[in-house]
């Protein structure tokens, strides 16, 4: 039985989708269309109650967000594909902090950026030059730290490609190519190397050409 993901032309899916098939595993989507409020229907709030994207079954196990989910697929074929966790534990701590760094300091900023500059103007909601000036700053901040890390070894959490490299493809490439801030990133050596590098894998490459972006 395939996996199914919910919602792929979306950012937080496109994480779950560049992680199958980096571990080699098939899949197949069910769109969702979120300007409709699909998301909100009674069918689709019994496999995700607060009527988020994105929701994967595998078999008859449902998981909902993203980065557990990522998570999830890491460990149970970590025998198969690309290795995402790390070898040892101490690459695996690192791996599970840039993750947490994902989260916590690079997503938030972005994600307000994308919904002010991209969304908002979609659906004629008054987009926020307050949010959207403290955003830019908050992501240059984050963006710096990066270049400190980049500095000294390939990937975030080591010579190796990582979830917690993974985890920032799908918000990164709104942040290079369709916000206008690509020179936040090419600006920063380092942060624009490993990013061409990363959003250069052909698993990503992949789901780009399979699920274009709504915006």
């Amino acid at each position: 039985m395939l996996v199914k993901v919910y919602g792929p032309t979306y950012g937080a899916p496109k994480r779950v989708l560049v992680c199958l098939i980096e571990k080699e595993i098939e899949f197949e989507t069910v769109h969702i269309d979120l300007f409709k409020g699909e998301n909100k229907e009674p069918e689709f709030l019994k496999l995700q109650p607060f009527g988020s994207l994105p929701v994967i079954q595998d078999g008859d196990y449902t998981l909902y967000e993203s980065r557990a989910i990522i998570r999830y697929f890491a460990e149970k074929y970590k025998d198969q594909g690309t290795d995402l966790l790390g070898k040892t534990i101490e690459e695996k701590g690192l791996v599970e902090q840039w993750l947490e760094v994902e989260a916590h300091n690079f997503h938030p900023p972005l994600y307000n950026l994308v919904i002010n500059v991209l969304f908002a103007p979609l659906t004629g909601a008054p987009s926020d030059q307050k949010v959207i000036e403290e955003s830019d700053k908050k992501i240059e901040k984050v963006l710096d730290v990066y270049e400190e890390r980049l500095s000294k070894s390939k990937y975030l959490a080591g010579d190796f490609f990582s979830l917690a490299d993974l985890s920032h493809l799908p918000f990164g490439h709104y942040l290079v190519n369709q916000t206008g801030r690509g020179n936040l990133v090419r600006e920063r050596k380092h942060v624009s190397a490993w990013w061409d590098d990363i959003s250069n894998r052909p698993a990503w490459q992949k789901v780009l050409q399979l699920y274009k972006y709504p915006v």
